[in-house]
């Protein structure tokens, strides 16, 4: 960690033979050097490891802490037994949040799998709806996901809205030689020279809440384009998604946008034994700035499909697993802390070969090396 001039913090690049512990050692420490009995990197290594065990707040923290040998903990870098609850609590309330997600996001982007020369950024935002206090509103966070390792986060701002935190936190990445793909909200001009300057192709949803563009696609003769079908199953519904890809008509206006699709997902669930299914059917637009020659109708079709991943693999598991929509954590950083494990330990066990978070935590939780020795990876 280096400082070019006071007040602004350099997350120095990692390497790919650098375990989490080692990583965690560069993260500021805001406490006063007098009366500390733990290093911040052993907290937070603590923390990591309790919450892959399934520790949803900071008394789990500090019960995982109490119960663990003193093997485990002195390898994880706390000397001189286990740090109790309060101590993570306050400590992790004045850490600078978003300094640690760049300091992971760094060390998770050297664990990326590249495939074909591409890397799929998927970002997008989620509220921490249980840190929301009487006078306050609940922090939203934006976070970046690629396959299923979280390479960044930050938090939008009180007076602001997703839009600017999404080109903060696409400015903290190297996106160079990757594709973003963001929801409709995003669909911007600014977002659009941002993602291109870096590097990278965006991939954009248009929905009617950008109307000159979306009445400009609707426009396109789409029953003369040809089709492709993917089919899927599986957890109580059949799927059909069809998409058309055509380059982009001369009335469509929009930086440095080179193809535009109509993709149509038609689904079909069963509410419950004997009940019918119920259909339902969504037409989106999108529009992307690579050609067809980068982005086959079939491969455009699979990086949408890997931005709803984010919901799915990332924020519905930090609701449903680990309960974060009803944390009662709220004071300082720590609600986007606490975020910020969950996104570590998840990205830790999908890299694992689990796809069942609370399947793993269980796994995790019988054998207290287990988690050590992902950190150590």
């Amino acid at each position: 960690m280096s400082s070019s001039h006071p007040g602004e913090l350099i997350v120095e690049p990692v390497s790919r033979q650098d375990h989490l512990i080692q990583v965690l050692q560069g993260v500021p420490d805001p406490r006063k050097p007098r009366g500390r009995r733990h290093t911040l990197a052993a907290l937070i290594a603590v923390a990591v490891c309790a919450t892959l065990a399934g520790a949803k707040g900071f008394t789990a923290i500090g019960q995982w802490a109490a119960e663990t040998t003193t093997h485990t903990l002195t390898a994880l870098g706390m000397l001189r037994g286990a740090a109790d609850e309060a101590t993570f609590r306050r400590t992790f309330a004045r850490l600078d949040a978003d300094l640690l997600d760049q300091v992971l996001g760094a060390w998770a982007a050297t664990r990326l799998m590249v495939v074909n020369g591409l890397r799929v950024i998927s970002l997008d935002g989620k509220t921490l709806r249980g840190a929301r206090t009487g006078t306050e509103r609940a922090p939203h966070l934006v976070a970046a996901l690629c396959g299923t390792t979280t390479l960044g986060q930050v938090a939008v701002d009180a007076k602001s809205n997703e839009i600017p935190a999404v080109r903060d936190l696409l400015g903290l990445l190297d996106i160079d030689g990757a594709v973003v793909t963001l929801d409709a909200m995003h669909t911007q001009t600014d977002t659009a020279t941002t993602i291109r300057t870096g590097g990278a192709h965006y991939v954009f949803t248009v929905k009617a809440n950008n109307k000159n563009l979306y009445a400009q696609l609707k426009k396109v003769p789409w029953k003369h384009v040809p089709v492709h079908t993917t089919r899927d199953t599986g957890h109580g519904r059949k799927e059909t998604r069809t998409i058309k890809t055509a380059q982009v008509p001369a009335w469509v206006t929009f930086e440095g946008a080179a193809q535009i699709a109509q993709l149509r997902r038609t689904t079909w669930r069963k509410k419950s034994k004997g009940s019918p299914k119920r259909k339902s059917v969504e037409v989106v637009y999108l529009i992307t700035s690579a050609d067809h020659r980068v982005a086959p109708a079939l491969v455009l079709s699979g990086w949408v499909r890997q931005h709803w991943g984010i919901e799915n693999k990332l924020h519905h598991v930090r609701d449903v697993t680990y309960d974060e929509d009803r944390s009662q954590v709220r004071t300082g950083s720590a609600p986007q802390v606490m975020a910020t494990l969950r996104n570590t330990a998840i990205g830790l066990l999908r890299a694992a070969g689990f796809d069942n978070i609370a399947q793993a935590n269980r796994h995790m939780i019988r054998d207290e090396a287990r988690p050590l020795r992902l950190l150590q990876t």
